[in-house]
C-alpha cells in the first residue's frame, strides 16, 4: 500500500490550507482588528513569549523525532513502527504541527483564532481516526495492541514501554 492509500483524501490540501486560514485569523485578530485579544493585556509579554519559544521549539522537535522514526526509508514501512518517538505517542508529527498553532496562540491569545484552533484540531482528529482505521486493517491486532498502549495525542515519556 502506497504513503497515499494511507492517508485522508486531499489531506495534504487540509494540511496546507489550514495554517493560511488560521494565520490570516490570527493576524486579523491579533494585529489590525483586535476583536478578542484582551488576554494580551492580563498576561505579561515575556509570559506569553516565553511560551511560544518552549512550545514551538518542543513542537519542532516532535517534528524531527517523527520525521527521523517515520521517513528514514524512501515507502512506507511493511511493518508497523513502534519505536523512537512513537513509543510514547501515536500521532507525534501531527502533534508537533499542532503545537505550532497552540505556540501562536500563546504568543497572542486571540479568542476567535483560539476558536479557529479548536476546528483545526478537530479536523487533525478526524484525519487520524480515518488513517488509524486504515493501519488497524494493516496490522491487525498488533496495531490494536499498540493502539491500546500508546496515547493517542498527549505523550507520557513515563510509561514503561514493552
Amino acid at each position: 500500500m502506497s504513503a497515499h492509500e494511507r492517508e485522508v483524501p486531499h489531506s495534504h490540501l487540509i494540511q496546507g490550507l489550514s495554517p493560511v486560514i488560521f494565520l490570516i485569523i490570527w493576524i486579523l485578530d491579533s494585529d489590525v482588528l483586535f476583536l478578542s485579544v484582551y488576554f494580551n493585556t492580563l498576561i505579561p509579554y515575556l509570559v506569553r513569549l516565553v511560551l511560544f519559544l518552549c512550545s514551538l521549539i518542543f513542537a519542532l522537535l516532535l517534528i524531527f523525532l517523527s520525521h527521523r522514526t517515520l521517513f528514514n526509508k524512501n515507502k512506507p514501512s511493511d511493518t508497523l513502527i513502534t519505536n523512537g518517538i512513537l513509543k510514547y505517542v501515536r500521532n507525534p508529527l501531527y502533534l508537533g504541527v499542532l503545537l505550532i498553532y497552540i505556540a501562536f496562540l500563546f504568543y497572542s491569545i486571540s479568542l476567535i483564532s483560539i476558536a479557529a484552533f479548536i476546528v483545526i484540531f478537530l479536523i487533525y482528529n478526524r484525519m487520524v481516526n480515518y488513517e488509524e482505521r486504515i493501519l488497524e486493517n494493516l496490522f491487525g491486532e498488533d496495531y490494536l495492541e499498540y493502539r491500546n498502549s500508546v496515547s493517542k495525542w498527549i505523550p507520557n515519556p513515563f510509561k514503561k514501554s514493552n
